[in-house]
Parts: C-alpha cells; structure tokens; sequence
C-alpha cells in the first residue's frame, strides 16, 4: 500500500476476513527488539511524546477529549494504558485477548472532531495512526536516551505489534520507505494543535499526586509539581520529530537541544548501571525471569 491508502473511513470492528484460515499472532519473545526496549524504565519518557502525536490528529484529540479520563484520573489513566501496553509485548497468550479487549473498549467511542467531522475510534486510519506513531517516537527517543535502533527490524516488529492489536497490514504502509511519505503526509494534512495537546503540553496544568501517595509527598508536592512539569513537557516537547514541533507551533531553541542531548547523555550512562528490579517495569520484570528459568 501507499501512504494514502491508510486513509480509509468508517469504523472496523475487527480484522478483515481472508481467503483462507487466519493465523493467529505470535507473541513476542525473548529475542525481539521489542522485547528489549518496551520494558526499560526509559519508556517512560518516551511515551508522552507519541501521545502527543497521536492526539494532535483530530479524531483521536477529539475521542480522548470526549471518552477519556485523563483529566480526572490521569495517574489511574497512565498506569491502566502502561500496563496494557506491557501486556502487548509479555503477555503471551495473554497479549492476543488484551488486543481484543482493546478492540471491544474503542467499539462505542465515537463523536464529531474539531473539524466537525465524525470519526469513531476503530475507523482503520485513525486505529492505524495511534499504533503508526510508535514508530518515529521510539526511533527518536533511542538516538537521545540509549542508542540507534535498527529501523527496519523496529518496524517489522511493529507491523507484528499491529496483528496482535488487530490492525490489517493494508492499514499501515509496508515498509519504512513508505512510512515516511504517509507521516509526512498525515503531519502536513491532518495534525494541529488539538485542545488536549495543549493541555498536555501545558506545565501550569494541575496534576494531583500520585493516588495512594503518602503524607510527605503530598504536603510536598505543589513544590515538586511545577518542576517536574516542566521537565515533562520539554522532554515531551524535545522527542517529537521536528516538524511536528514547527508544525504545532512549538518553540525549541538551540539552547533546548543542548539541554536534551545532556539530560539524554546522563540516562545512557545511568540506566545500564542500574540493577534489574529499577531498570525494568514489573510486567517485563517478571518476563525476563520467566524467560531465564526456561
């Protein structure tokens, strides 16, 4: 397929049927690139930025701001959507249903966008575009915060990634030479700064502690909120690609960059050197002890 072609209208519910029997997805295992990134705790940083992109079409702003609870509970929000991100990747068996559960959660989500269009959560391209943001984000954050990645290996798995969440390979351009072309194309022709990439992109924003914090934090924190919010939104700001950011109208100076390159320098040098129970998240944890024991 081109680029184009991802652009295709009307909810899907599930995969399009074939010809023939259809396989299920493998799982991903120990061996995969997927396998080694998705569980580092230097994900974290990562993630904020593809949310961003995939909020700024919108279709998808318009469903978050809508259907979500981000503003309500964002800390419940954030581990619910991590956890399952983690279930994807280590999830055996397991990742297959939590894709179809997925797919049942977004079958209601509809409404009008920005644009006064409608759109509907499991419409291919807008499904397809969440997934497809991965792909620059992760490439991205690697360069700064540990090392290049191999591009067309990366985006194998992600198309692999797609099969498990129940996106058609028709939905997604097939290589990463055509990739490009349909990001272009989609950052040129459908991005723009949605409310909720304004907000989330808003250090003023308010953001209660963590649930379950204790007494300390808690007195603490109209002290800490301010500056780790603004760490938040420049490393956000900083690992999106950079048209994104001319495109949005997001300022980043040559002094940012500078920022960012060190602040990256410090966690390639720290994260490796941390043990196994800091560096991994609990679910990748648990998979890689899983792994050793087999």
């Amino acid at each position: 397929m081109d680029g184009g072609s991802a652009h295709t209208s009307g909810p899907d519910t599930g995969p399009a049927p074939g010809p023939g029997p259809r396989s299920e997805p493998v799982p991903f295992a120990p061996g995969s690139l997927l396998w080694d990134i998705a569980g580092d705790i230097r994900l974290l940083l990562s993630l904020p930025a593809a949310l961003v992109l995939q909020v700024a079409h919108p279709a998808v702003g318009a469903g978050v701001d809508d259907h979500s609870v981000f503003r309500t509970d964002p800390w419940g929000r954030a581990e619910r959507s991590l956890d399952s991100l983690q279930l994807w990747i280590y999830g055996g068996e397991q990742a297959l249903e939590e894709g179809r559960r997925l797919r049942r959660l977004h079958k209601d989500i509809s409404g009008t966008d920005t644009r006064g269009r409608p759109y509907h959560a499991l419409t291919p391209a807008h499904y397809a575009w969440v997934h497809a943001t991965a792909y620059p984000v992760f490439l991205r954050a690697a360069r700064y915060l540990s090392r290049p990645l191999d591009e067309r290996r990366l985006y194998d798995e992600l198309l692999r990634l797609g099969a498990v969440l129940g996106i058609r390979q028709r939905d997604m351009p097939r290589t990463p030479e055509e990739f490009w072309p349909y990001f272009d194309t989609m950052v040129r022709e459908e991005l723009e700064r949605t409310p909720v990439v304004a907000e989330l992109l808003d250090p003023r924003r308010p953001i209660p502690p963590p649930a379950g914090a204790g007494t300390f934090l808690r007195r603490i924190w109209p002290v800490l909120r301010p500056p780790l919010a603004r760490l938040h939104v420049f490393v956000t700001t900083g690992l999106l690609p950079p048209a994104v950011r001319e495109h949005l109208g997001l300022a980043w100076t040559a002094r940012d960059e500078r920022g960012l390159r060190l602040l990256g320098a410090v966690v390639r040098t720290v994260v490796p050197l941390l043990p196994e129970r800091l560096r991994y998240l609990p679910r990748a944890r648990a998979a890689r002890r899983a792994a050793r024991r087999t």
